[in-house]
């Protein structure tokens, strides 16, 4: 499949209706906007664009906009009607640059510029204790980005920068986080109303798998040493990391799944924490703990409540609440021993300390989250956001002095980057925002990716589109509001003489006023051709010929689009990019090394270098629509490898290839590359009806799972069970594992037994 395109550019124009992009995590350029739906009087416009894989925004106290790209970029634009960024800071080579990773978080100092400082938080390319690069933007095999994980740390930084918005220096605040896995990365940076710095991170755990250590332990956490393998009960590793605040006081605390409340100089923790007299440096900064992914936080305008969205794993996705986030309270809200509402299934099975100890009659447990939304259900019945392309909660703001109707003012906008929304959930009597009262507030579109959602300039909402390249503005214009012009043709196409009929009438004007038509149809720049609202033109010469049409209301606010007709066959000026390897033929298994090259020809240059060549692999999931994680990128090569990943079924890689001439004209082609798979059977015994758990979901047996060859997948076996009048505790599983244990799947059809123990209920068994 071949996609063209011309150079990306920026767009200040405003337009009623934009887009709200879809799958996953980025894009490999701008890529062309589908209309999104806003509520009636709002419009959703391009702010800035032709940024690539943007990941975070922040505006600063004189107007100055700073935008983070995921691969260590950071740029700076004098206002939003700046058109030519300054580069701030190239991190790029310090930045792990790969799968979920990247430079994540942006923070500019409140009294910027007279304290000349942005907070980058990212993924940063050392091991503990080490230093970088140690693996480049990618994850070789050994050790495998899903099988032993390449190990890398969280950063945060101080940048300091002089008079030209440019990085001279940078103050190493924070180096933690250890992350095994490529997702659960590090999240958000921001300041607080109280001048202390917040700051969230990932588990940095497998999102395949129940993950408690079992592979190799890299990080080191207790009760063994770094290379073993930890076994249940007493694991503390893996995705247990965002309960190790209540670890014993000689056990390390660390920062993965926490929220921190730290010094903006030093980093150390802020006095008035929960943990402020703790003799761990660490333990001192954490004032929330017990988050899978804590990708970002807002602060309630005027109070001191630090609102949390945390991204679930098979089920919820849960809106957390820190009522007040500078008091000497800690909430836990209980990952990896809970998700959402409920215990999870997994941890719970795998009888693990930690978990039964959060379950213990009497103990003060979980703080439950505010709100949360199930993975198959809408947000809001009938709202139009797919539930079948999986679910991830990427952004929270809320609304803060814009000129939105009454019923939004402080409402709380939260954004789902796979299910391709924002909603808006309305203040109640209280003030609070109100789960009864969520709307849909920008719905659909097909190639955004909202990763960062805050309150801007006037109030607006924006939101950062990173499959897209684009920051966003969702405003409510008052007084004359400017029309949205619509044209189609027909043909669009055809051979010389080709008479076209064009149609405006589908333009609109949102305050109901008459409109004027003007039509630049012979492509001269000039909107003199006709008034009429549905012209007839004839083209006589060969050619690609984007036709102009200018709506205009009585008050001379107007809205262009174009339409491009075809005439004949006209040669292309695109570069043409071919990939020669691999085939789509090809069906992968995990930790597979997968080669690829591929060449580019153009119209005007003739053979293109490699260094005009660009490869970008995606990881396609697929629950039932999709959504999209960048893996990889490769720029300036004909050819490279990639070992293939592990990530549930289904799913399936894309790669793309990407060719720019020298005029800067771009083409793209992509070739897919599905997995091998193979169907795993899961029973019970000496009965059926008993219930596995598979990679956290629990199944009543006996059922099947259909998995991509040499992927891990953990396996549970929960005791005791009640069936009937009778008890069974687990005795053992058919290929010996432990109760709860990974296996890695084989390239044949296999079943796994759970032989059980029967017993009376009541006696001892």
């Amino acid at each position: 499949m071949t996609v063209r395109r011309r150079r990306s550019f920026r767009s200040v124009a405003s337009v009623t209706a934009a887009t709200l992009i879809a799958a996953g995590l980025s894009a490999l350029a701008a890529q062309p906007a589908q209309a999104s739906t806003v509520p009636s009087g709002f419009t959703d416009t391009v702010a800035i664009g032709g940024l690539t894989n943007p990941t975070a925004v922040v505006f600063g106290p004189n107007g100055r906009v700073f935008i983070a790209e995921k691969s260590g970029l950071i740029k700076t634009y004098d206002s939003l009607a700046d058109t030519t960024p300054t580069t701030v800071a190239d991190l790029r080579p310090r930045v792990h640059d790969f799968w979920d990773r990247g430079l994540l978080g942006l923070a500019v100092d409140p009294s910027y510029p007279t304290r000349p400082y942005l907070y980058a938080l990212y993924a940063l390319d050392a091991e503990p204790g080490g230093t970088y690069p140690r693996w480049g933007d990618g994850c070789p095999n050994p050790p495998g980005a899903t099988t032993d994980g390449c190990l890398i740390t969280g950063q945060l930084s101080r940048l300091t920068l002089d008079a030209n918005h440019v990085m001279t220096g940078e103050q190493l605040l924070i180096t933690d986080w250890c992350q095994q896995f490529p997702s659960h990365s590090i999240g958000t940076v921001a300041f607080g109303p109280d001048g202390y710095l917040y700051v969230s991170g990932g588990d940095g755990a497998s999102f395949n798998y129940v993950d408690y250590g079992q592979t190799k332990n890299p990080c080191g956490d207790p009760p063994l040493p770094a290379g073993s393998n930890l076994s249940p009960p007493a694991a503390e590793g893996g995705a247990l990391r965002s309960q190790s605040v209540r670890r014993p006081a000689s056990e390390p605390v660390l920062l993965d799944g926490t929220v921190l409340r730290i010094d903006p100089d030093t980093g150390l923790g802020a006095p008035g924490n929960p943990f402020a007299s703790s003799t761990d440096a660490n333990k001192r900064r954490v004032i929330a703990y017990g988050l899978r992914n804590p990708f970002r936080f807002t602060v309630r305008p005027g109070t001191s409540e630090l609102w949390v969205g945390d991204v679930g794993w098979s089920t919820w996705e849960d809106i957390n609440r820190i009522p007040v986030a500078n008091d000497a309270t800690a909430e836990n809200f209980g990952w990896p021993c809970y998700e959402g509402p409920n215990r999870q299934s997994g941890y719970d099975g795998a009888n693990l300390n930690l978990c039964e100890s959060l379950y213990a009659p009497g103990d003060p447990g979980h703080n439950a989250p505010y709100f949360t939304y199930n993975h198959s259900t809408n947000v809001v019945p009938g709202d139009g956001c797919p539930t079948a392309n999986g679910s991830s909660i990427t952004g929270l703001a809320f609304e803060n002095g814009s000129t939105y109707p009454a019923e939004y003012r402080s409402a709380l906008f939260f954004s789902d980057y796979s299910r391709r929304c924002i909603w808006a959930m309305k203040a109640g009597a209280d003030g609070l925002p109100d789960p009864g009262q969520i709307v849909p507030f920008v719905v659909g579109g097909m190639n955004e990716g909202p990763v960062q959602v805050v309150s801007g300039p006037g109030g607006d909402i924006f939101y950062v589109a990173m499959n897209t390249g684009e920051l966003r503005r969702v405003s409510y214009p008052t007084g004359n509001r400017p029309p949205t012009a619509v044209a189609s043709a027909t043909p669009s196409s055809g051979n010389a003489p080709l008479t076209v009929q064009f149609d405006g009438t589908g333009s609109f004007d949102p305050d109901g006023d008459t409109l004027g038509y003007a039509w630049d149809l012979d492509a001269d720049g000039a909107y003199d051709d006709s008034t009429a609202a549905q012209p007839t033109y004839t083209y006589t010469s060969p050619g690609n010929v984007p036709v102009g049409l200018r709506v205009t209301d009585p008050a001379g606010a107007s809205g262009t689009t174009t339409v491009t007709v075809t005439v004949g066959q006209p040669p292309s000026d695109d570069p043409v990019p071919v990939i020669d390897t691999p085939s789509p033929s090809l069906h992968w298994v995990v930790g597979q090394t997968i080669s690829f090259s591929g060449h580019a020809t153009d119209p005007q240059d003739g053979t293109l270098p490699a260094s005009a060549l660009s490869w970008q692999l995606n990881l396609e999931h697929c629950p039932s629509g999709c959504h999209t994680h960048v893996l990889q990128t490769f720029p300036g090569v004909a050819s490279g490898s990639f070992t293939a990943p592990d990530h549930d079924y289904p799913s399936h890689l894309e790669l793309i290839l990407t060719a720019t001439d020298s005029s800067g004209r771009t083409a793209s082609t992509m070739v897919r590359l599905d997995p091998q798979t193979v169907t795993l059977n899961f029973a019970t015994t000496p009965t059926a009806a008993l219930q596995l758990v598979v990679n956290g979901t629990t199944l009543a047996t006996p059922f099947t799972r259909t998995v991509i060859v040499g992927s891990a997948n953990s396996l549970t076996a929960p005791t005791p069970q009640t069936a009937g009048k009778w008890a069974y505790t687990f005795g053992s599983w058919s290929d010996g594992g432990a109760q709860t244990h990974l296996i890695v799947a084989p390239a044949t059809g296999t079943t796994y037994t759970a032989k059980y123990n029967k017993c009376t209920p009541g006696r001892p068994c």
